[in-house]
């Protein structure tokens, strides 16, 4: 399956859900698209856990086979298994590089890292699935330090989250430590997400 690259506010709607997390695709029309998108549809048990996966795997912009091979990489790890799985997908450079505020939009940030503009520990990566380690440091590269895009992002970031380190005007960043469950959307139900793929086998 291909990865979405419709428009980000209809797929929120027909989700119920900020895929943005900002809540300005859901403000004025907070229903599901269509003509029947203010009508009550009962969700089935399996219904609810495929909508939560589509949720999560829309928010963080992959297609299926990325998400569910990230799934499978949660699942060897020790811990909670769900919430193991939001901290690797957290950990994706074009997520990294999103949260430190380089771009207003996980996809913004994806191009970014594609087109070369984004350093990981010094060296140009242009793989946005990449895991950044904690303690790794994130940069944009000399020649794009101007770019009007990362200028505007971090003129319109109001704050960080505590997992990550940012200089602005330097436009570097450190992943300072896994993010904690409480730092990440409270929206998410990431266990149906874990009784999704058990249901598959």
């Amino acid at each position: 399956m291909a990865r979405y690259t419709g428009p980000v506010w209809k797929k929120s709607r027909r989700l119920g859900f900020s895929v943005l997390e900002n809540g300005k695709e859901l403000a004025k029309r907070p229903y599901a698209p269509g003509q029947h998108g203010q009508g009550r549809h009962k969700m089935t048990e399996y219904g609810l856990q495929l909508a939560e996966k589509q949720k999560v795997r829309h928010m963080y912009g992959l297609n299926e086979k990325q998400f569910h091979n990230t799934y499978n990489k949660a699942t060897k790890m020790e811990g909670v298994q769900g919430a193991n799985f939001l901290f690797l997908l957290e950990s994706r450079l074009d997520n990294v590089v999103y949260r430190m505020g380089f771009a207003a939009t996980r996809r913004q940030a994806r191009q970014l890292v594609n087109h070369g503009h984004i350093l990981l520990n010094g060296k140009k990566n242009n793989i946005p699935s990449t895991i950044v380690k904690p303690g790794d440091t994130v940069s944009v590269k000399e020649k794009s330090l101007q770019l009007d895009v990362i200028k505007n992002a971090l003129e319109a970031q109001t704050a960080t989250l505590g997992f990550v380190e940012v200089d602005a005007d330097k436009r570097t960043g450190k992943y300072v430590r896994l993010p904690e469950r409480s730092e990440l959307n409270q929206e998410i139900n990431e266990q149906l997400i874990v009784e999704y793929y058990n249901r598959l086998g």
